[in-house]
This record gives structure tokens, sequence and C-alpha cells, in this order.
């Protein structure tokens, strides 16, 4: 790919972290790294300019929902993604593949593709390995995903060889149309919470040589410590030269887990969908802030936060401005806990070169408290 690869720098000598660079056509990126969604080609809330200020490097646009809205077409006549939305940093797309699994009432799934019902104007269009690929590469993003299901948890064995082996021909069918060579296409390691399936997939799609790699069909209602043993089930048969990208996890305990476990990119809406909410991810925990208690509270929401919030308001201001319904405190929850998450990635990856991330991790999950209950 030009203008892509990854450069492994450092692992960790206690754990299967890895420090390195992400090269792109749009830039360089550190790694390990948290990229903030932008699923409408827009982070909630935020314009480009405060995404790139907060250390993120890539985000996310969602390739289903930018097909029917404003259509990948229009994208293109803009410049792509990078010119349609003013961001110049390295853009992912995704491949339609979650919508599989979130749209799971309004879809059939062939071996040709899924039969999307559209739910603008009751249509439906057949969504393959090919018109995925098609539509990622009118919208220009540096980084594309392959077509797959995102498997249900739990189902059978016998569903998840199935949809796993189906996943790994839609795969191959997307590489072989997939024809932008400044772009990188990345490999879905599916296979459900079964250890010899995620081998089975890690092997072939290491054979089909991907620029990346992405584990798949985790997060979505499993134990945590299914979801980890997934994690490392899926990235064992990997190729160490290539990244690695958990997709859907944005909590603070998976992220730090998959780190240590050889993860180098995560994604997710959690930090701004919480935010809407009124809840924050702070260095001693996440709070509610319409909480009573912050009423009178005029100190920093999080004093070890360097973001543009922490540094301007207080929780007596943020708690106003959720309870009066203020558009501007969902603003800046959100710039808090993107920063929050960005800062703990930062921090991880110092902790790797110094060979201490399981030390940090305790460290820092030991103040953050239990994340259940949230």
């Amino acid at each position: 790919m030009d203008g892509f690869y990854f450069e492994l720098i450092h692992q960790d000598k206690h754990s299967g972290a890895r420090y390195g660079i992400l090269h792109t056509p749009h830039g360089d990126v550190e790694t390990p790294m948290f990229m903030p969604v932008g699923t409408l080609a827009t982070v909630k809330t935020l314009s480009p300019e405060e995404v790139s200020s907060l250390g993120a490097g890539v985000i996310l646009a969602n390739t289903y929902h930018l097909h029917y809205r404003p259509g990948e077409e229009i994208v293109k006549k803009a410049g792509g993604l990078h010119e349609f939305m003013n961001y110049h940093g390295p853009i992912l797309t995704d491949s339609g593949g979650f919508q599989v699994f979130s749209l799971s009432k309004s879809r059939k799934i062939t071996e040709e593709g899924v039969l999307f019902k559209n739910d603008f104007n009751g249509d439906t269009e057949l969504f393959t390995p090919e018109k995925s690929i098609e539509i990622e590469e009118a919208l220009g993003a540096d980084i594309i995903m392959s077509f797959d299901e995102c498997i249900p948890y739990p189902v059978s064995k016998e569903y998840v060889y199935d949809s796993t082996m189906r996943t790994l021909r839609w795969a191959k069918r997307g590489l072989e149309a997939h024809k932008r060579k400044d772009q990188a296409l990345f490999g879905i390691v599916q296979g459900g919470a079964y250890d010899d399936l995620r081998e089975m997939a890690g092997k072939a799609l290491a054979e089909m040589d991907f620029p990346g790699y992405s584990i798949g069909g985790t997060s979505i209602g499993e134990p945590k410590d299914v979801c980890f043993q997934m994690i490392e089930s899926g990235v064992r048969y990997l190729p160490k030269d290539k990244p690695r990208y958990l997709m859907g996890v944005g909590s603070l305990d998976y992220l730090l887990e998959g780190t240590l476990r050889g993860i180098d990119m995560f994604d997710c809406v959690l930090p701004t969908r919480l935010a809407r909410h009124g809840c924050l991810m702070t260095s001693q925990g996440r709070i509610n802030i319409q909480d009573s208690k912050y009423k009178e509270d005029f100190t920093p929401l999080d004093p070890e936060c360097d973001c543009y919030c922490c540094r301007h308001y207080t929780k007596a201001y943020l708690r106003h401005l959720f309870l009066a319904k203020e558009e501007f405190g969902k603003r800046l929850n959100s710039l808090h806990n993107i920063r929050f998450l960005i800062k703990t990635m930062e921090g991880a990856r110092q902790a790797i070169k110094n060979d201490s991330l399981k030390e940090y991790a305790q460290m820092v999950l030991a103040k953050y408290g239990d994340e259940r209950g949230f």
C-alpha cells in the first residue's frame, strides 16, 4: 500500500504490549491509540480542529450510514472524506459489518451478502463484499475494513463456524475487489468464543497478507474473561509486523487489558455517548455530573486532566449546563472524555517503552475503580 506501513519499535518485556508508529498517507500516529468515532463524518458536538487538538490521530466514519446520508458519490465529488469533513489526519471507515449485528431484525444474510432494509424509505439493498469496498473506495479513507458478520453472543459453535467461514470467503472477495493503492484494507478475525475457530480465522487471514488486521465480534455482551480470551486467541496467529485493531472497545479496563494482549488500535462511541448523558470519565472513576453534590463544587472536573474543559471550568458549571440542557455542556463533556482516553493511552505508550505497562495499568485501574454499574 502506498504510504502505509506499521513500524514496531518496542515490545514490553513483561506483556504482549507493543509500541509502534502507524504510517499513513495522511500522517503518522503512535500506537497503541484510541480513535474517536465520527459516524456521519463528524465526532458528535465537536469540530475536527477540536478533535485534533485532543491528540487524536485516526478517527472513524461509518460506511453503512454514509452510504445513505449523504451518499458516497457526494463525498467523492467533495474530494473524499478528508476534504468533505475538513479532517486532514488519518481516517478509518468500517465496512457495514457491525450493522449486520445491530440491525439483525431488518436484514437477511446470504452467501452473496446481506440484504438490508433501508430505514429511510423502506427499500431493500444488498450489501456484498464488493459493494462495501466500492463504497469505501469512494469515501477515500486511509484504512478500510473487510465486510464481515459481527457474530452475536452466545450462539452455537455450528453457527459461529458457518459465519466465520463465510466471512473468510467475503474477505477474499473484498481483497480481490480492492483497487486503490492509497488505502490499507484490514482483514477481520471472527470465530466467536471458540479458540480453534479464532485460530483458523487468524491463520487464513494472515495467509491472505492484509496490511492490517482487526479482532471482531467482541464486547457485545460476553463476560470480560471471555472477551479477553477472544482477544488472545485472535492475535496469536497474526503477523507481528502488522497493526492489530480491536473494534468497538472504549472502556478504560478493556483498553488497558487489550493493550496488554498486543492490541494497537481501539475505537468506540462510548466517551461521547457517556458525555451526552452527563457521565464523565475521570482519574478517580466515572461521575454523574448531575449529582447534587456538585452544585457548589467549584473545583476542576479532573485535576489530573489537561483538557480545555478541566483547565477552564468547574464541576458546578458543568452541572448547571447539563441540567439547563445547554449544548455547550455536551461539548465540554465530550472534549474531556475523549481527551481522558487519549491521555491514558499516551501514558500506556510511555509505560511500554519503560517495560512497565502492567504496573501502569494496575495503578490507573486502582484509582479509577470498578466499571460495573455504569
